[in-house]
């Protein structure tokens, strides 16, 4: 008798010593999700103090007597579907032709070299300077044709364009003025061509809009460091050379060189109200393969720069507090999976320890980070200015169907985070372009992978769970975490049968 009450004490100070680590670390990362939308929200704060101050800003006027050379680089690797569509639309920019070159980076091992060879020479036929650069060995992926073509390079700026966009031809005359002294880098916005394709891409189109306006905009209106986003952005050639040149040890090589640039006293300049239109992915393969390398690139440039950015000489302390959050930022999806997990195990800690139920307050903290982020989105979205509450319910409906996918995608971002952090190299996959503005012009892409993997099973699996657990609480009328649980469970529904959907519909 002694023996088995001695046991059951036992077993409950272990058990209540677990349950005790689960609520902690649960705690902890309701704490670091809050400061990462505190810090979401300050940008906000400073893109909204700053707009009217943007709006009448004097526009510098192009002299085209006075032109400097430029570069307009695109690098390619197997874009048979757009690759002569962006190679027309830089070849229409308007800018002296003496002052103007194009280099098409190729690294393609299908037929998209030879569409690009035939484009490039009927181009060079009519006297313009455009030339075809294909390499055999893909070292270093995009970052290694960058570097391997810059002393190719005849301008003085180097514009640069993935294939999938289509800027204006009025771009260079629109960017280039803004090159005043210091200026390293002049960054536009990205537009969406096919934003109104499906729910995923207006998805999409909501989450970038919120990085270009609010994140890109704030961050460039208090002066602290942004980044080149790697496309529809110009360099001038000295600051990357100043900086080092391009580096291949990332997945983001845009990210990684902007901040090595910064640290080293250049300025960005980004601009709102220049918009270079793109492909956004149109399918859950070729979306999920782009967060996989911005996420991962994220984590590699943190795990790279973070010493550097707290003992740079010259670099103002705030400055290294918001690039600090800046580098950071992928990291989030790491906590939001760890959150939803352990919310299982809380329940039932809820359940069995009454005396530890003053982990409820920090549910205080998901209230604000979700209130906060609504401030964040709510001024990319308010910013075209429609009827109000019309805006208003519109916006609520997409913000919670925002974050419903944005928490379901955290699986597999969170996955490409911890690969990043520790040192997993992976090759540079590029993001499946399409070329398809319609549905009715979507007839595939050999491109495009059509294979259920370990991660997409697991998506499958965690909508069961969490499924089952928001019906299970609600039949017992403890609702407090359905809400969570049913937005978890549409989530992962919704990428789950994507997945399934695009494999039988590709298979």
């Amino acid at each position: 008798m002694l023996k088995s009450g001695k046991k059951y004490v036992q077993e409950h100070y272990w058990s209540h010593l677990l349950a005790k680590i689960i609520l902690g670390i649960y705690s902890a990362c309701l704490i670091l999700i809050f400061y990462y939308s505190c810090i979401q929200m300050t940008l906000a704060i400073a893109y909204v103090k700053n707009r009217k101050k943007r709006k009448l800003e004097k526009i510098p006027l192009f002299d085209s007597k006075n032109a400097p050379k430029v570069t307009i680089q695109l690098p390619m690797y197997n874009e048979m579907y757009v690759a002569e569509r962006i190679i027309e639309t830089a070849a229409a920019f308007d800018y002296p032709r003496d002052k103007f070159q194009i280099q098409v980076l190729d690294d393609s091992t299908d037929e998209t070299k030879d569409i690009i060879a035939a484009k490039v020479a009927d181009l060079a036929a009519t006297g313009l300077n455009i030339q075809h650069i294909h390499r055999i060995d893909r070292t270093g992926y995009k970052a290694g044709a960058l570097d391997d073509a810059m002393d190719r390079v005849q301008g003085e700026f180097i514009a640069i364009f993935d294939a999938d966009f289509v800027p204006d031809k009025d771009f260079l005359i629109r960017t280039m003025p803004y090159f005043k002294e210091g200026i390293g880098v002049v960054q536009s916005r990205w537009g969406h061509l096919n934003k109104n394709y499906s729910l995923l891409t207006e998805l999409q189109a909501f989450g970038l809009n919120g990085h270009f306006a609010i994140e890109q905009g704030g961050r460039n209106a208090s002066g602290h460091f942004i980044n080149f986003n790697g496309t529809a952005g110009i360099w001038r050639k000295t600051c990357i050379e100043e900086a080092g040149g391009w580096e291949h040890d990332t997945l983001t090589e845009d990210l990684d060189l902007s901040y090595r640039a910064q640290m080293r006293g250049w300025k960005f300049k980004y601009l709102e109200d220049v918009e270079s239109p793109a492909e956004l992915p149109i399918t859950m393969s070729a979306l999920k393969s782009q967060q996989h390398r911005w996420m991962k690139g994220g984590a590699e440039c943190f795990i790279k720069m973070w010493k550097s950015l707290i003992t740079f000489p010259g670099v103002k302390f705030s400055d290294r507090i918001h690039g600090f959050a800046h580098l950071f930022n992928s990291s989030v999806f790491v906590f939001i999976l760890i959150l939803s997990i352990l919310s299982l195990f809380v329940l039932h800690i809820k359940d069995s320890f009454s005396d530890l139920n003053w982990f409820i307050q920090f549910g205080a903290f998901f209230i604000a980070s979700t209130l906060f982020l609504s401030f964040y989105y709510w001024h990319s979205w308010r910013d075209k200015k429609g009827p109000f509450l019309n805006d208003l319910f519109r916006f609520i409906g997409r913000f919670i169907q925002f974050l419903t996918v944005s928490m379901a995608l955290s699986l597999s971002n969170a996955v490409a985070v911890i690969e990043g952090y520790l040192g997993i190299k992976s090759s540079f996959v590029r993001t499946p372009k399409f070329n398809v503005l319609i549905k009715t012009e979507f007839k595939g892409n050999k491109y495009d992978k059509k294979s259920l993997s370990l991660i997409n099973i697991l998506e499958g699996l965690l909508m069961l769970v969490f499924g089952f657990t928001a019906v299970q609480r609600a039949v017992y009328g403890d609702l407090g975490m359905v809400p969570f649980h049913l937005m978890l469970t549409c989530g992962y529904g919704i990428i789950f049968f994507s997945t399934l959907k695009e494999n039988r519909s590709q298979g």
